[in-house]
């Protein structure tokens, strides 16, 4: 599961919808593997005003992984004066796209339920009594 996807899950139960503390999941014994995949500056650029920023910084703090910013790098921070790629954006490439949790749990700050992560796949599948 790679961890820009992670920007976009929160808790499957009902009773967290309503609750800021079930955003972002939290990793816990999680087991992090690269997969080099091409550079793609426009997807990074076009993922940047999606992402909620304070929770990607949550995420790589949790993981152990190199500090973010403060704040979402803006467009020409991803780029230097020839057009090439900066190293800001090679760093957020390989956090978003080639950095995955193989295994390990995600974890709901509101209820405190841990999602199964298996071979990149997480189980958000509730047992009927959590439904």
């Amino acid at each position: 599961m790679k961890l820009l996807t992670l920007n976009f899950l929160t808790c499957a139960r009902k009773t967290c919808k309503s609750s800021a503390d079930a955003f972002p999941l939290h990793p816990k014994e999680a087991e992090l593997e690269q997969v080099e995949i091409d550079l793609n500056p426009v997807f990074i650029k076009n993922m940047l005003p999606r992402l909620d920023w304070e929770a990607m910084k949550t995420l790589a703090n949790e993981l152990g992984l190199p500090n973010l910013p403060a704040e979402t790098p803006a467009p020409e921070e991803l780029a230097d004066e020839s057009g090439e790629p900066s190293q800001t954006l090679k760093d957020l490439h390989t956090l978003l796209m080639e950095t995955a949790i193989a295994n390990g749990k995600l974890v709901c700050g509101n209820c405190s339920h841990e999602y199964a992560v298996k071979e990149g796949i997480a189980n958000f599948l509730l047992p009927s009594h959590m439904v």
